[in-house]
């Protein structure tokens, strides 16, 4: 058997959200109005932005918006886009996260991104990185490879886990040697599959579900990167919070 470190990419790799990068992208090549942003993406941002909103609400109201833009579009227009947000922005990543793995391709283990943001940001983004394998939200698509307006999420902790376990199926990986890196309460299922959880500058949410479980509590790491300093911790740091 062999093992694995598995990574979420926003917020973990990828020091924002992959998909709004795309978003700003589709706006500038006019796929998508720039009045939405304006209307129904910028009140969230700014809540978030002055620390009194929520960044999922944020994320997930972009997402909203992004699946109504690129129905009836080809996947080839999706796959330039993607190719462009990530050859602009791919290098936007954490150097702890960056760093590690790098330190899994030297240990001999398989690297494998669970994302998510949209499949074809997430193809781009593991082949820049040398990731063996990805899995993200998928947009399902037409017999014709155009999207149709459904997806497939890949940003629940029931789809992660799911994720992990096909997985572990396919390539024999010992997940009681296993790793995973993430940010947000979507990767506690990862967290709970595996012998090493590490939680990258995660949100609050994260670290309060990880308290209320004893058995990942037990093994997980946190990890706050700011500037150009790396604080690694275990979860007893957290008692009083």
């Amino acid at each position: 058997m062999t093992s694995a470190a598995f990574f979420d990419i926003d917020g973990t790799l990828y020091r924002e959200g992959l998909i709004t990068a795309t978003f700003k992208k589709l706006i500038r090549t006019e796929i998508i109005e720039e009045d939405l942003w304006y209307n129904e993406v910028r009140e969230k941002y700014d809540k978030w932005d002055r620390r009194i909103g929520n960044y999922d609400d944020y994320l997930l109201k972009m997402a909203e918006i992004y699946v109504e833009a690129v129905k009836g579009l080809h996947r080839s227009q999706i796959e330039f886009i993607a190719q462009k947000v990530v050859d602009q922005n791919g290098d936007r990543v954490y150097t702890y996260t960056r760093d590690r793995i790098q330190k899994h391709k030297e240990e001999g283990h398989l690297i494998i991104t669970i994302s998510g943001s949209p499949e074809e940001l997430v193809a781009a983004m593991s082949k820049k990185h040398g990731f063996d394998d990805y899995v993200g939200t998928k947009y399902v698509k037409d017999e014709h490879d155009y999207f149709t307006g459904e997806i497939l999420p890949m940003y629940d902790s029931d789809s992660k886990k799911k994720a992990v376990l096909d997985f572990a199926k396919k390539y024999n990986i010992d997940l009681k040697k296993s790793y995973a890196y993430g940010d947000t309460a979507g990767d506690m299922a990862m967290f709970k599959l595996v012998k090493n959880p590490i939680a990258v500058n995660p949100t609050r949410e994260l670290l309060s579900k990880v308290k209320e479980d004893p058995e990942i509590c037990s093994k997980a790491a946190v990890v706050v990167e700011r500037k150009d300093m790396i604080y690694q911790m275990d979860m007893s740091f957290f008692d009083s919070f």
